[in-house]
This record gives C-alpha cells, structure tokens and sequence, in this order.
C-alpha cells in the first residue's frame, strides 16, 4: 500500500514537472520572440531617425534659399500648440466646475442656483 501512494506522488510529482519544463519552454520563446521584435523595431526607429535628420537638412537648406527663418516659424507653431491646450484644458475645468455646479444645486434643491 505504501509503494502505491508513493508511486502515485512520484508520478504527480513527474506530471508537474512536463508542465513546468513546458511552461518554461514558452515563455522562452515567447522572450526570444519578444526579444527578436525589439531588436527590429529599433532597427526601424534608427532608420526612421536618419531619414527624419536627412529630411530636415534638405527642409533646411530649402528653408534657406527662399529666406524663410525656420526657428521663428517652430516657435510660433509651439507657441500656437501651447496655447491650444491650455485653452482646452480651462474648457476641460470649466465644464467639471460647470458640472460640480449644476450637481450641487441638485443636491442643495435651489434650482434657480443654475
């Protein structure tokens, strides 16, 4: 009888461990993969990188040859862009005061309050 359960533990024990070994198989794979992918996508990055610096050096010189001041219209369109958000961010405020507003007159029954 003894034999039984512990040849029954043993194979539990082997069972458990084809799991595991299986397991940690895929996740192997899964990492090479993983791996494999980030490796491609920072050779994609560079590239795109180096054709974002050629395109701005031929930007540049075209930029220079007709006189337009590059630095002055970057700044305008961040300055343009800040100011964008900051608006929709006091619209955003606003309308959560808007409505902190109206549910406290709801709250409180003055409804001529809005």
């Amino acid at each position: 009888m003894g034999f039984g359960d512990t040849a029954k533990k043993i194979q539990t024990l082997a069972d458990r461990a084809e799991r595991t070994y299986k397991k940690i198989n895929e996740l192997r794979e899964e990492v090479e993969e993983t791996q494999t992918t980030v490796i491609d996508t920072s050779e994609r990055v560079k590239g795109l990188e180096n054709e974002m610096a050629e395109q701005r050096a031929v930007l540049d010189a075209v930029a220079e040859e007709v006189g337009v001041d590059l630095e002055r219209v970057s700044t305008e369109a961040h300055i343009t862009d800040a100011e964008a958000t900051a608006a929709a961010a006091r619209d955003e405020e606003n309308g959560d005061a808007d409505a902190d507003d109206e549910s406290n007159d709801e709250v409180s029954g003055d409804e001529d309050a809005a």
